[in-house]
């Protein structure tokens, strides 16, 4: 049995995970093909079964760290187990990922709703990452779910990034507000504003994707996180960070400049099903101790899943 088809067996009683496993096909195969044939040309365990071994983790983005931590704690275990067999070690490797990925906190899809008042959720991300794609895919799942949710259009940076999302407004049948100022933060006051006064249990905020001048992010953001705690002092209750999957160690790179800037409380992962480098939920978890709360399976709408 393969690491995914496991993580699968774990999260069994979710729906989404068997979504999120299928997802992760590339990555699976892959893996469980370069991990046989590792165990194939290697029936003993040796130096050079390990160096190929970091190779393959490494080529799956899992980070080269965590890689050198892993195969460490792999090489004491086959010592003090006396394991000689490639193939034993095989299913060893395997479930030593799947801890990493179950008991680890790598991946924690839970939202922190409040207690009173709208849940409001800050979405963050470089330009072409499918910012804009994940806010409308979520908030439909959140509609599903049963949840008044309210989006707000405050990248009033990028061209068409307004009109973008008030197009996934009308395809979900879920509320927009937007501005014709400049100013993103006149845009969130807005938002926030009608979502105390119209009861909605969601409000997801669409931010521009600027890190290349990290002075103005941190004022832009600084300034938007004032407006919102003017009205909902314990907000935003939720920063996400999304990241393009397929960027593989820039996507780390993204995280770690963004987490300078701002308090970032989980990650979205995008286009999880277009890369064999599955192992980046890893690396993001074990470099900056964020864990992934959605990752983006596919362009329908239903596509933007929480996986545990």
């Amino acid at each position: 049995m393969g690491l995914f088809d496991k993580i699968k067996n774990v999260f069994s009683k979710d729906k989404e995970a068997v979504k999120y496993e299928e997802g992760l096909t590339k990555t699976r195969k892959e893996f469980s093909t370069e991990l046989s044939s590792l165990s194939k040309k290697y029936k003993n365990i040796d130096d050079n079964y390990f160096e190929e071994l970091e190779n393959i983790l490494i080529m799956a983005d899992i980070g080269v760290n965590t890689v050198v931590k892993f195969v460490d704690k792999l090489k004491k275990r086959v010592k003090e187990e006396n394991i000689k067999d490639s193939n034993t070690l095989k299913e060893i490797i395997i479930d030593e990922l799947l801890i990493m990925y179950a008991e680890g906190g790598v991946i924690k899809s839970k939202i922190n709703y409040s207690n009173e008042g709208p849940t409001v959720i800050l979405f963050i991300g470089v330009n072409g990452v499918g910012k804009t794609t994940s806010i409308g895919k979520i908030a439909n799942k959140l509609k599903k779910e049963g949840k008044k949710v309210l989006l707000v259009a405050a990248d009033t940076f990028r061209a068409g990034a307004i009109e973008q999302l008030e197009e996934w407004g009308k395809r979900t049948n879920i509320d927009v507000v937007s501005t014709s100022s400049k100013d993103p933060s006149a845009a969130v006051y807005d938002g926030i504003d009608k979502a105390i006064k119209g009861e909605y249990d969601v409000v997801l905020i669409d931010t521009a994707g600027r890190l290349q001048n990290k002075v103005n992010l941190m004022n832009e953001l600084s300034k938007m996180n004032s407006v919102i705690k003017k009205l909902i002092p314990n907000a935003p209750h939720e920063t996400l960070l999304v990241i393009d999957a397929t960027a593989g160690q820039n996507g780390i790179a993204q995280a770690k400049a963004f987490n300078e800037v701002t308090n970032i409380t989980g990650i979205v992962l995008t286009k999880l099903d277009g890369t064999a480098k599955g192992g980046i939920v890893l690396a993001i978890k074990e470099e900056v101790n964020i864990p992934v709360k959605f990752v983006g399976l596919g362009e329908k709408e239903e596509d933007r899943k929480s996986v545990v």
